[in-house]
């Protein structure tokens, strides 16, 4: 395919993406009154605490700028399926009829291993806020400005539901033919530094309990992961030996 084609099909995959994107905003409008009102839950129970926590709308478009970016945001997780297909597909072009059914079966296990991700990010999102109150004096109001919370808030969810699909795509790759279950149980080791890593990052402050609430997840679906791989990496030899044989041709081994 000539670079001309490859940027027709990357436009007109945008124009899927960003058309699936622009309908999914009119739910997202009718949700981000809810949704704004349970991300903020945590500064009202700092406020039942006794603590004086508020956030701030600091301009005259901060309260219209903050929902039009919620609704984004739930655009955004409404459209997953849509986006996700399209990259994938414009990564990998030419999928033969069982790269698409492996693509399917991705996209049904990623989502809701996505959205199982942004509720464990809302879960430990109270124990990060109590924390980072703590180093405001009680004398002091714990003020924040609506944007910033915000961000703060749709970044950590978003990194740790990217997190939990992160183990899916390990065995996409795999029932590709692109990476070996044993390659990936092999890499354990640096799979859990790099999962701890991410959860400290993920989550922006000290918080060990929440790191590791994080991190155990992640590390159990990696392990799974790891074992659906071996299993078809099992099947697919057995498949290999048979029809090799059948040839008299001995099938070699692969680590």
């Amino acid at each position: 395919m000539s670079l001309g084609a490859h940027l027709v099909e990357l436009r007109n995959r945008l124009m899927i993406v960003a058309i699936s994107i622009v309908v999914a905003l009119v739910a997202g409008w009718l949700l981000s009154e809810w949704v704004w009102d349970v991300l903020r839950q945590p500064i009202l129970d700092l406020q039942i605490g006794g603590r004086t926590a508020i956030i701030q709308h600091t301009d005259v478009t901060s309260g219209f700028d903050t929902r039009v970016q919620i609704s984004l945001f739930i655009a955004v997780l409404i459209a997953s399926p849509v986006w996700l297909y399209q990259i994938w597909a414009f990564i990998v072009p030419g999928l033969t009829r069982k790269e698409k059914l492996y693509a399917i079966g991705f996209l049904g296990a990623a989502v809701p291993l996505f959205l199982v991700g942004i509720y464990a990010g809302w879960m430990v999102l109270p124990n990060i806020v109590r924390l980072m109150a703590i180093f405001t004096p009680l004398e002091d109001a714990f003020q924040l400005t609506a944007r910033a919370y915000l961000d703060m808030a749709t970044k950590l969810l978003l990194a740790i539901g990217i997190g939990f699909v992160m183990p899916v795509l390990l065995v996409l790759l795999n029932f590709l033919g692109i990476v070996r279950g044993k390659s990936i149980l092999k890499s354990w080791r640096i799979a859990i530094l790099l999962i701890i890593l991410f959860a400290g990052i993920a989550t922006p402050a000290a918080d060990l309990m929440s790191m590791f609430l994080l991190a155990a997840p992640i590390v159990v679906l990696y392990f799974i992961a790891a074992g659906v791989a071996m299993w078809h990496d099992h099947i697919f030899d057995k498949r290999q030996a048979a029809a090799l044989a059948e040839y008299g041709i001995e099938p070699e081994t692969s680590e």
